[in-house]
């Protein structure tokens, strides 16, 4: 499926932006910019199910693969730097080998959906859908109220096929077993996707890995600033 993309700038290096389950593009509101003001020309898409991108049949073809295939149909390969935040670091992952970019961020990835009553269910993301902007907000208590907006946007605009799609793959391993461009695995504090000992698992293979402190999941949004600084020497 050809994807939606938005971009910003227009400089000769190119970066990709890859969101996560129930977002679009839209979450890249702050980053998209200031990328561009380092002279990239990023582009961002929406996954399939997502914002202004196409919808699927049904949740069997919202698999990984489904939206890694999108990506390598829709996205210049050689980019000098591709980023991927939750499910867009998962499917980042079993792209990269095709899109071939300089350098990969892989921010709290969703490389692997834990089982168990307090593990992945499909069914929380899709009661989402109807959170208030003031329990949005108190989940999210250092957003500033645009992304507060854009949250809300985003959901309106989402197929819950999507969440169902992932329940197959709950408890599978889905590590990636090598970073096949250097990589980068950015981390909230802390991660409820990548635990301890999965960071050491990753450090052994190869990873680097940087924590935000006091930074939720959505690392971009909670601390924009700190995402940033944990991106130098890799943008």
């Amino acid at each position: 499926m050809r994807l939606h993309t938005t971009t910003w700038g227009s400089g000769d290096r190119i970066a990709l932006l890859v969101h996560g389950l129930m977002a679009d593009h839209r979450t890249w509101r702050r980053v998209g910019p200031a990328l561009a003001e380092r002279g990239y020309r990023v582009i961002a898409v929406d996954l399939r199910g997502h914002g202004r991108s196409g919808r699927a049949a049904g949740p069997a073809e919202y698999r990984p693969e489904d939206h890694a295939d999108d990506l390598v149909e829709t996205l210049p390969a050689g980019a000098e730097l591709a980023v991927g935040h939750s499910l867009g670091g998962l499917v980042l992952a079993r792209a990269v080998e095709r899109l071939a970019p300089a350098r990969a961020v892989y921010s709290d990835p969703a490389w692997h959906l834990a089982a168990g009553p307090c593990g992945y269910r499909a069914e929380m993301f899709v009661r989402g859908r109807s959170m208030t902007r003031e329990q949005i907000k108190g989940f999210n208590p250092h957003w500033p109220d645009e992304d507060v907006e854009v949250e809300m946007a985003s959901v309106r605009d989402w197929d819950e096929r999507t969440a169902h799609g992932l329940t197959a793959f709950v408890g599978a391993d889905m590590w990636p077993v090598r970073p096949v461009v250097p990589s980068l695995v950015t981390l909230a504090d802390p991660s409820t996707l990548v635990r301890p000992e999965h960071v050491r698992m990753l450090a052994d293979r190869g990873f680097e890995l940087r924590t935000v402190e006091k930074a939720g999941h959505t690392i971009h949004r909670d601390d924009f600033d700190g995402f940033m600084s944990a991106l130098d020497d890799w943008i």
